[in-house]
C-alpha cells in the first residue's frame, strides 16, 4: 500500500510535540449535545460507495461502522446521506428515504451503540454535484441554486434553477430525513452545507446568481441553510442538530468572494436562534477535497478558522477537520484552539484503522490506507479488510471484535 499523504501546510511546520496524544485534551471527556464523549477524536464522514443500486446500505456496512466505534465513547459520523430520491444523484451513495434504507441504517446505528459509542447521521442534497445523466435516467430534474454549470467545457450541463416550491420541499426533506434518522436510533444529524453540495451552492456567490429572496445578498444566500437548521432543530431538538461549513474550499466551484463576511453573518444568525446546537463542524483551508483528495488547486492556504471560533465563542463545541495528523491534532487542541471546546475529526486514518482511537491513545503504528480502494463500489475490499492491532485484540481477549 502507498504511504500516507504528507501533512499539508500550514500544519506541517506547527506540528511539534506539545505532549503525547494520550496526555492531551484529545482524551478528555466532552459534553456534546446529549452525549458525553470520552475522547475528542470523532470519525469524519467518508463517502465510500458501498450502498446498493437502490441506495440502500449493504449489510457489511454495519461491521465497518461498528468496528470503528470499538473504543467506547467515540463519536461516529455517517457518510453523507441523501434527503430525497431526487438527491441520490450519484450511483451507490446512501439515502435515508425508503423503509429499507431506514432499516439498514438502524442496523448500522445499533452496531455503533453496541460498542458504547455514538452516531450522528450526516444528511445532504447534492444539487448540481449530481451526475446529470444519472439523475435524468431516474426521472428527476438536474437542479441547483441557479443555472450555473459545474464545468466550463463543451460537455457542461446547465442545472435548472430550483423553484420556490422545490426549495420549500428541500427544507421539508431535511426535516423528514432528520426525523427518520432519530427514529432509526441516531443520536443526531449533521447538516451538510459544505464543499459545493446543495446548501453550499446557495451560499456561494460564484454559483448562486438568483435575484429573489434566496440569492444576491449575503442575507439571501444564507437564508436556505439557516432555515434548514432552524426547522431541523425544531423537529428533533437543537441538541441533536449540527451543521458543517467549509469557508475556504473551492471544491466543485464553491469559492466565496466574501467568505469572512458570509460566515460571520451565518454565525451571528445561528447565535440569535438562542439554541444549544450539538456542535459546529468546520473544514480547514487544508481540507479542500479538490486538493486533498483529487490533487487539484489549493485554495486560501494560510487562512484560519479563528474568526469563526472567536465569534462562536464556545456556544457549543466545534469540530475541525482537514489533513490533521496526530501531532497537529494535539497542537490544535493544546495550543491553537486551546480557548475553545474543540474536537479534531479524522477520516482516512479511521478508514484504515478500525481501532484508530486506541492506536492514537497508545502510540501504536497505523495501518497505511490504500487510496485505490477508497471507492470500490459495493465491495468489502479496502473497507472491512484493514486489521485491528494485535495489542488491541489481545487486550480484548479475542481474535476479532
Amino acid at each position: 500500500m502507498p504511504s500516507a499523504d504528507p501533512m499539508p501546510e500550514p500544519f506541517q511546520a506547527k506540528a511539534r510535540d506539545v505532549c503525547a496524544p494520550a496526555e492531551s485534551r484529545l482524551f478528555k471527556p466532552l459534553k456534546v449535545g446529549n452525549m458525553l464523549l470520552q475522547n475528542r477524536v470523532p470519525m469524519a464522514p467518508l463517502t465510500r460507495m458501498r450502498s446498493d443500486e437502490e441506495h440502500t446500505p449493504l449489510d457489511f456496512m454495519a461491521k465497518y461502522y461498528g468496528d470503528r466505534a470499538s473504543v467506547p465513547g467515540t463519536l461516529i459520523i455517517s457518510e453523507a446521506t441523501a434527503i430525497s430520491h431526487n438527491e441520490e444523484g450519484q450511483p451507490n451513495i446512501p439515502g435515508l428515504v425508503s423503509d429499507p434504507q431506514a432499516e439498514a441504517w438502524r442496523k448500522i446505528i445499533e452496531a455503533v451503540h453496541a460498542k458504547g459509542s455514538f452516531f450522528f447521521q450526516q444528511i445532504w442534497g447534492v444539487g448540481r454535484a449530481a451526475q446529470a445523466d444519472y439523475v435524468a435516467k431516474r426521472g428527476f430534474p438536474y437542479r441547483s441554486s441557479s443555472n450555473v454549470p459545474m464545468d466550463d467545457g463543451e460537455a457542461a450541463v446547465n442545472p435548472r434553477a430550483m423553484t420556490e416550491e422545490e426549495i420549500q420541499g428541500t427544507i421539508q426533506a431535511f426535516v423528514d430525513t432528520a426525523k427518520r434518522a432519530v427514529a432509526a436510533g441516531a443520536d443526531g444529524v449533521e447538516i451538510h452545507s459544505a464543499h459545493g453540495y446543495l446548501l453550499d451552492q446557495f451560499l456561494s456567490d460564484k454559483i448562486n446568481t438568483r435575484t429573489d429572496k434566496w440569492g444576491g445578498s449575503i442575507e439571501n444566500r444564507a437564508r436556505l441553510p439557516l432555515e434548514v437548521i432552524r426547522q431541523v432543530a425544531a423537529a428533533i431538538g437543537a441538541e441533536r442538530t449540527a451543521m458543517r461549513f467549509s469557508p475556504f474550499a473551492g471544491f466543485q466551484g464553491s469559492e466565496k468572494g466574501d467568505a469572512q463576511e458570509l460566515y460571520t453573518y451565518l454565525i451571528e444568525e445561528l447565535k440569535k436562534m438562542n439554541l444549544k446546537f450539538a456542535y459546529l463542524s468546520l473544514v480547514e483551508a487544508t481540507g479542500d477535497p479538490g486538493a486533498l483528495i483529487f490533487g487539484g488547486k489549493q485554495h486560501n492556504l494560510g487562512k484560519t478558522l479563528d474568526f469563526i471560533l472567536e465569534a462562536w465563542d464556545n456556544t457549543s463545541p466545534v469540530m475541525v477537520a482537514g489533513g490533521y495528523k496526530p501531532q497537529s491534532a494535539v497542537w490544535a487542541v493544546e495550543e491553537h484552539y486551546k480557548k475553545w471546546d474543540v474536537m479534531v475529526a479524522f477520516g482516512r486514518l479511521f478508514l484504515a484503522n478500525p481501532d484508530f482511537v486506541y492506536r492514537l491513545q497508545h502510540g501504536i503504528e497505523f495501518n497505511k490506507y490504500n487510496r485505490s480502494t477508497f471507492y470500490l463500489v459495493m465491495q468489502e475490499e479496502g473497507y472491512n479488510d484493514y486489521p485491528f492491532s494485535e495489542v488491541f485484540l489481545q487486550e480484548r481477549g479475542k481474535a476479532s471484535p
